[in-house]
């Protein structure tokens, strides 16, 4: 049973939530998109560590000091280090949508999940699960939108990474807990792949100059 006060800071960290994913959608500056990423991985911790706290499930500990570890600290920190050995700062292109324009669809997004969990479950599941799931699967299609929207493909790493985010927001409330870790554990090692391609090929590289470049080894590897 989660207490008043436990419920009341899981709906605000659920509102910093909602917020960091808006402001990813629309932040230009990669140190600032970084440092976003970090705080809302936080916040999931965050709600790791109150619900364990509720409920003495240990895995629920194990999931907040993993988040803190590799989303919180090592992530950005890799992210970071490689943006000032770059000396890119900035990823201002957008492609088929405006920052307002995304800001908008990210609306859309909400309000279509909601209404739709809102028919599937009925309110039966308890209020705080249910905005759980909701944020949860909106959260992972900001993420498929910061993917869509976005130009470079450091941005896009970013969108995939708070797409993690949002299946593990609603695999806390929604799944067995010991598929949570395994889940997690999967889509790091598929994170922490695309960061490493990312650092081969260069932070500052499109979708197209990604493309160029990983032709090139097919090619060679042809001959």
């Amino acid at each position: 049973m989660i207490t008043p006060g436990s419920e009341l800071l899981i709906k605000i960290l659920f509102i910093l939530i909602l917020g960091t994913a808006f402001m990813i959608i629309m932040q230009k500056s990669l140190a600032s998109l970084f440092s976003i990423y970090g705080v809302q991985s936080f916040c999931l911790a965050v709600i790791s560590f109150v619900l364990f706290q509720q409920n003495g499930s240990f895995i629920l500990l194990a999931l907040g000091i993993i988040t803190i570890i590799t989303k919180v600290i090592i992530i950005p920190y890799m992210l970071n280090k490689v943006r000032l050995e770059s000396g890119l700062k900035r990823d201002a292109e957008f492609r088929y949508l405006t920052p307002v324009s995304s800001i908008l669809v990210g609306i859309a997004l909400i309000f279509v999940v909601y209404n739709s969990f809102y028919r599937l479950f009925q309110l039966s599941q308890d209020s705080l699960f249910f905005l759980g799931a909701v944020i949860g699967v909106s959260l992972t299609l900001m993420g498929m939108l910061v993917i869509f929207s976005r130009k470079k493909v450091v941005t896009k790493v970013v969108g995939y990474l708070m797409m993690e985010n949002g299946i593990l927001l609603f695999s806390i409330f929604m799944a067995e807990l010991p598929f949570i870790i395994e889940l997690l554990i999967l889509v790091d090692l598929i994170i922490f792949i695309l960061l490493s391609t990312v650092l081969a090929f260069g932070i500052e590289s499109t979708e197209e100059d990604f493309s160029r470049k990983l032709n090139r080894f097919t090619d060679w590897f042809k001959k």
